[in-house]
């Protein structure tokens, strides 16, 4: 079965350099031409990932016959999915796996939904859990999840893309896969920004509880499993997010708690969750102060100061 990942950024590279690993034939699709052939001439990934050795089975290239393969990785961010799905040709019938956490700020969806609307006749899955890229290119032991609503194509692709250091767990709880991702990356900003504000590690660990606290709540209302939520899609990828500054999201939090500039080249998907979710839960009646607090910051209406004092005057309760 032909394999291809499309998208060459860190996390498209080293997931094309792991499944290449052992043998099996890959393509990387990059979308320039000229980062194509100096990736492939030199076996050498680049970009935001450099210095990768690539594995003789995987070709990196620009051509579209990249998106004829049977199976697709598509690594691209959330933003981007739908608009990358509507312009390109993939085989029909084909399977696409989504590489990417968030929900589509102009829709609402998430990367599976996005990829049902844009592309009904393909089989259509999500790969999302705790990894990071330069541990998955190095061959370190990742676990991830791989979701997709039918228990016998997620049996077939877990067999098809398991590693000895990629170890992919199955499921068929696609929407607690998507917001499991989705919502830990709102929470990561919000513990970050508490980290670069000064707040302490008190403060950050009770962001992180209470965060996964309404991360669960939205899902739940969302048709989420607790199962899934409680595993590598939900906790698993909050703890890595929250604790290491490898984390983009987290990263790009402790920059706005500090008052510095976000680095807008790097995707960081949370900036464009944390509206969304934050405006559908004021719509369900849900309240979800923190993520709320989050969104209040990043659009401008609140400053950090103000946000921690608006949490901080919130009445307690029952835990």
């Amino acid at each position: 079965m032909t394999i291809s990942v499309l998208g060459a950024g860190a996390f498209g590279t080293a997931l094309a350099i792991a499944l290449s690993r052992d043998g099996t034939r890959i393509t990387l699709w990059s979308r320039n031409a000229d980062d194509a052939a100096r990736m492939q001439d030199s076996r050498r990934s680049g970009g935001r990932l450099p210095g990768h050795h690539l594995p003789d089975s995987l070709t990196v290239t620009a051509d579209g016959t990249a998106f004829g393969a049977a199976t697709c990785l598509v690594a691209v961010p959330a933003q981007n999915l739908a608009s990358f799905l509507r312009d390109h040709d993939f085989r029909n019938g084909g399977v696409l796996i989504a590489c990417c956490k968030g929900v589509d700020r102009a829709t609402g969806l998430g990367p599976v939904a996005t990829i049902r609307s844009a592309r009904p006749s393909h089989t259509a899955a999500i790969m999302t859990g705790p990894s990071f890229a330069v541990d998955i290119a190095n061959g370190l032991p990742t676990a991830i999840v791989l979701a997709t609503e039918r228990a016998k194509e997620s049996r077939k692709l877990q067999s098809l893309l398991t590693r000895p250091a990629l170890r992919l767990y199955r499921s068929t709880d696609v929407r607690g896969a998507e917001l499991g991702g989705a919502l830990k990356n709102v929470v990561a900003l919000a513990a970050g920004i508490a980290v670069g504000a000064g707040l302490g590690d008190s403060a950050r660990a009770s962001v992180v509880a209470r965060g996964f606290g309404e991360l669960a709540r939205y899902a739940a209302l969302q048709g989420a499993k607790r199962k899934t939520l409680h595993g590598l899609a939900g906790l698993g990828d909050l703890v890595l997010t929250c604790t290491s500054e490898k984390s983009r999201n987290f990263s790009a939090g402790v920059a706005l708690g500090q008052g510095r500039d976000i680095d807008r080249e790097t995707t960081i998907e949370g900036l464009a969750t944390a509206p969304v979710i934050a405006e559908r839960a004021a719509a369900a009646g849900l309240g979800l102060p923190l993520m709320q607090a989050t969104a209040d910051v990043i659009e401008g209406r609140l400053d950090i100061s103000r946000a921690v004092q608006a949490l901080l005057s919130r009445p307690v309760g029952k835990e």
